[in-house]
């Protein structure tokens, strides 16, 4: 478990290594003249001036010092400010600020097998500078490959996209949201024995691998054609059915029911043709 501590403050120790090299060169100037003996004296007033210097640490804010004593854990310090502690002690700098993770675009194969290109951008920061220290090796190069991880995962399981039924499946391309939220599920879950918190994880790259990408197109551009005219076989016949009943209800006219078919046909080929060729004359508008 994480330890925090603050030691004492930096500026006494300071004042008392000025007063040891003050000491030193007392030392080595009168030993020089008068008695050499103050120069073995003023080696030693060096060394433990030397000593002294090597416990002052300078803590930025957002950042942290991990301090272990002969491979023991002593304690994190967290707080920002001059400090000295037991030069003996072993100084490992985290830093605690947000870090911001591009992973490059990847290659991989969706929920059907399609071949993929995928990226994500994961915002983060160490959030227990002791598990960050000594539960892994490299806490960065180990967010930057369970991120790479959490990417894989969150392809395989989700389509592309879902040409037949938009609304009844989470797919990556249409279901931002939700992906998003479930990549940052993912990489919580992977970076937490680090002791790293995750602020953001989303997709920032997502497109069909170059070699299907001509044939996915062709696919989404048919598969959008038969929908509109899913769309207006669906309009003609409900214009045909209010016409069928303004006819019976106000009866201006009776009809047989081979009449009926008749109006029926000649109703959906006027319709049908007049809807179809919309789209083309605005299409042709805006070039």
């Amino acid at each position: 478990m994480e330890k925090i501590i603050t030691p004492r403050s930096g500026w006494f120790m300071l004042f008392v290594s000025l007063l040891l090299l003050a000491a030193a060169i007392v030392c080595f100037v009168l030993g020089a003249d008068e008695n050499p003996a103050l120069i073995g004296i003023g080696v030693v007033v060096v060394l433990a001036f030397t000593v002294a210097v090597s416990g002052f640490i300078a803590i930025e804010p957002n950042s942290s010092r991990v301090l272990t004593l002969f491979g023991k854990y002593v304690g994190t310090v967290s707080s920002n400010g001059f400090f000295w502690v037991n030069p003996f002690f072993t100084k490992k700098k985290i830093s605690l600020r947000a870090n911001n993770l591009d992973t490059k675009p990847i290659k991989v194969n969706d929920k059907h097998g399609n071949p993929i290109m995928i990226g994500a951008v994961v915002v983060w920061k160490v959030e227990n500078a002791y598990k960050a220290a000594f539960e892994v090796d490299n806490y960065q190069s180990f967010v930057e490959t369970q991120s790479e991880a959490a990417i894989r995962k969150l392809a395989g399981a989700y389509a592309y996209d879902n040409f037949e039924h938009d609304t009844e499946e989470i797919t990556l391309r249409s279901s931002s949201t939700e992906v998003n939220d479930m990549l940052e599920h993912e990489v919580t879950e992977r970076l937490a024995i680090a002791g790293i918190q995750v602020i953001e994880a989303r997709l920032s790259h997502l497109a069909y691998s170059t070699e299907i990408a001509g044939a996915m197109l062709q696919r989404q551009q048919a598969t959008a054609i038969v929908a509109a005219r899913a769309k207006i076989v669906e309009g003609a016949v409900g214009m045909v059915e209010m016409a069928l009943e303004q006819l019976s209800k106000k009866e201006i006219v009776q009809l047989d029911e081979e009449r009926k078919a008749a109006m029926v046909s000649n109703l959906m080929v006027v319709l049908c043709s007049e809807r179809s060729a919309q789209p083309v004359v605005n299409a042709g508008s805006l070039y």
